[in-house]
């Protein structure tokens, strides 16, 4: 990798301030499972790194009656561990547990996997985030495209995105508090991702000099249930080809309310609105759940390679949905 500055500053206040003003000068460091290898294949060179590790505002998962709040330097493993999310996230403990290693869990970050790079094999190889060749035109839809995108596919972007706790959190309506030179904002986790349409934008509404702060999460209150469910080659080590999170309020065994959020399927998390809307009111069963399953993938649009990938979405949203009912 290129020679680079490293910086550790004690405070989100003095981080921000060493931050620049376009993408790929300078880059936050938190966990590092991503950005160490991008810099080693030189797809990140960025001239500063700067570190989050010291600062301790950044630390901790803290409880209250309006919800959760999780700090941007919490590990997937401390997530996983902490009774609170185990008991009204499920979900997302579900999530954490889909990443196999252990030395994975206990480095990479909440908010690091959030805006983790696509796992694109064209992207990780040079051809940048929109895959396009010599001729200006994308090199997915004619080519080795069995893992990419069967929703929101019609271009310019393909690739899938690779957060494993983005669709839960999203389920759950969780929301990002960001710091940046202009003051605090807050932004919703849906609205965050976005499909860009030029190789200059990133996949996110994040800006160079601004830091992802925490993640809140709103209280799940009593009658919601909720599950991941992931579909992958293997259990060790591999990215899944399918996921799906849901959130069920439940009257008995009729749903009241559904959120169901997919994951790997499209170049961001993508919300089954339809399922969700035609779910309200029913009794969930094996068949209700199946054809909610059905509902959400009823848009997509597979590429050459991939058409696979439409029953795996299908399956995960189905046996997500029955997890979720018989969830504690």
């Amino acid at each position: 990798m290129n020679a680079f500055e490293y910086a550790r500053p004690q405070t989100v206040q003095e981080a921000v301030e060493l931050l620049a003003g376009r993408w790929g000068e300078v880059e936050v460091l938190a966990g590092g499972t991503d950005l160490l290898s991008l810099m080693k294949g030189y797809l990140a060179t960025p001239k500063r790194l700067v570190s989050l590790q010291g600062i301790q505002e950044l630390r901790g998962i803290r409880s209250s009656a309006g919800g959760v709040s999780i700090g941007a330097m919490v590990t997937l493993q401390e997530l996983h561990d902490n009774k609170t999310v185990h008991d009204g996230y499920h979900c997302l403990a579900q999530a954490t547990e889909g990443v196999a290693s252990p030395q994975i869990r206990s480095m990479r970050t909440v908010v690091g996997d959030l805006c983790q790079r696509p796992r694109c094999w064209y992207y990780r190889n040079g051809f940048g985030l929109l895959a396009t060749g010599p001729d200006v035109k994308s090199l997915v839809p004619s080519g080795e495209n069995q893992y990419h995108a069967i929703l929101g596919s019609q271009g310019p972007a393909y690739f899938v995105s690779p957060s494993s706790l983005a669709p839960g959190l999203i389920s759950f309506g969780a929301k990002l508090r960001i710091l940046g030179p202009k003051g605090r904002r807050e932004l919703a986790l849906a609205d965050f991702y976005r499909i860009p349409q030029s190789e200059g934008e990133r996949e996110y509404a994040l800006e160079p000099n601004e830091i992802i702060t925490e993640v809140y999460v709103p209280a799940s209150g009593q009658g919601w249930k909720s599950a991941t469910y992931e579909v992958r080659q293997k259990l060790a080590l591999d990215w899944p080809l399918a996921t799906a999170s849901v959130a069920l309020r439940l009257a008995g065994t009729t749903v009241t309310s559904a959120r169901i959020v997919m994951g790997h399927v499209a170049p961001k998390p993508w919300p089954a609105l339809g399922a969700e809307k035609w779910l309200a009111g029913k009794v969930l069963t094996d068949e209700t759940a199946a054809r909610a399953g059905e509902l959400a993938v009823s848009g997509a649009t597979p590429l050459s390679k991939n058409g696979y990938k439409v029953q795996l979405a299908r399956i995960a949203v189905k046996r997500a949905l029955l997890a979720a009912e018989r969830s504690h």
